[in-house]
């Protein structure tokens, strides 16, 4: 059994099984028991080079062993490095790790990850997903990396090295034309989502505030009083109404920005949409009898609970079917389709951007706006004016 000196360490050599077994002694532990590190390999030249790189993890403070992989990095990040995130981050972040980091990285052991194995991985995916998706699959990798950075478990992030390839053209979102929602607004008569596309498509609300809009946030103008109150004190009776856009489906129930918290005067299409679905979900409720768990929200399931956004993009797939217009729509283009309808009847730019809660007017213009005609009116009366006074619900 040969000994040789590895850095400050006393290293043995021995022949076991069908290679070779080297052995560092680390003295004793807390408990008075001998500490060995173990590496094997097939030639004592293989083994020696594993107890080098050894002793160099050793000294540097690394104490990951040599089994723990990108699998077990990034399934400890899941775990213990997303702390206070919402629960719908944790699903997001969960599934592209389930779905593109542990397939194609999770085997290789942590510290022998090297920049050219991400490059080669995500230069794979370029040719299949939208860059904005490449962006955040590399970036689950950076973070479950940096976590165990911090733990010392590996020397450095080599995931940081590489740069991000430009992936495929994710599908523009487009707007529907006012012959479309006209059409989206009939389809829609049926569908227990109908209140929901009309707030959404005439008032340009996210879906994600739309999703947590409550009952005391809809409210009427009292002229008497002078004054708005909710609906669920007030009652639809009135000719005024509005919603406080003030929460959203995120992280502590807030909106995306302080901008985003604005009071939207109804036009009449949505109130009265509003005050028949309040009708429907009264109905529901006796239905639902001691099943119903009153969140006080607007839109929610037969049972009272949160809506979850997948469910209602199937059920605007289906509208947009039935309208004719096919089903590669989705619910937040009724937002962008509330500003390209706007801009169209000559709603300056200025104005939609405090309509649809955008801090400035670059967002509005470069990503929302299709058309552009700058002639001054505003939001409610256009959308009387569009699809008419009366209800078409």
């Amino acid at each position: 059994m040969a000994k040789i000196l590895i850095g400050k360490y006393e290293a043995t050599i021995y022949p076991e099984g069908e290679g070779y077994t080297g052995a560092i002694s680390l003295g004793f532990g807390p408990d008075g028991k001998r500490q060995r590190l173990k590496r094997k390999g097939k030639t004592k030249a293989v083994v020696k080079d594993k107890l080098i790189k050894a002793v160099k993890a050793l000294e540097s403070g690394v104490t990951a062993s040599e089994t723990y992989t990108v699998r077990d990095a990034v399934n400890d990040w899941l775990s213990k490095g997303l702390k206070g995130r919402s629960e719908r981050t944790v699903t997001k972040l969960r599934i592209l790790a389930e779905t593109h980091v542990i397939p194609g990285l999770g085997k290789i052991k942590l510290q022998q990850l090297r920049a050219d194995h991400v490059d080669e991985w995500l230069d794979g995916l370029a040719g299949k997903l939208a860059t904005t998706t490449l962006r955040e699959i590399h970036s689950v990798l950076k973070r479950a990396i940096r976590q165990a950075q911090a733990r010392d478990m590996v020397l450095r992030n080599v995931a940081d090295l590489v740069t991000t390839p430009k992936g495929t053209d994710g599908r523009p979102s487009r707007a529907l034309t006012r012959q479309q929602a006209a059409a989206v607004l009939r389809a829609a008569k049926s569908s227990e989502l109908h209140a929901y596309v009309v707030i959404s498509l005439t008032t340009g609300v996210r879906t994600e505030e739309a999703r947590a809009l409550r009952w005391d946030h809809v409210i009427t103008w009292i002229p008497d009083l002078k004054a708005w109150h909710p609906v669920t004190e007030a009652g639809f009776k009135h000719k005024r109404f509005a919603i406080y856009v003030w929460r959203a489906v995120r992280e502590g129930g807030d909106t995306k920005t302080r901008k985003s918290r604005r009071t939207l005067e109804l036009p009449k299409l949505a109130a009265e949409a509003l005050r028949r679905h309040h009708i429907s979900q009264a109905t529901q409720k006796l239905r639902a009898g001691e099943a119903w768990q009153d969140h006080d929200l607007v839109f929610c399931t037969a049972v009272g609970t949160p809506l979850d956004a997948a469910n209602v993009r199937r059920a605007f797939r289906k509208i947009t079917k039935d309208a004719e217009i096919g089903t590669n729509w989705t619910p937040r283009e009724l937002r962008h389709s509330f500003v390209s309808i706007m801009s169209d009847q000559g709603v300056p730019i200025e104005t939609i951007a405090d309509l649809v809660g955008h801090a400035g007017t670059s967002v509005t213009e470069a990503v929302y706006r299709h058309q552009l005609r700058p002639v001054i009116t505003k939001s409610a009366q256009t959308m009387n004016a569009i699809f008419g006074e009366k209800p078409t619900g």
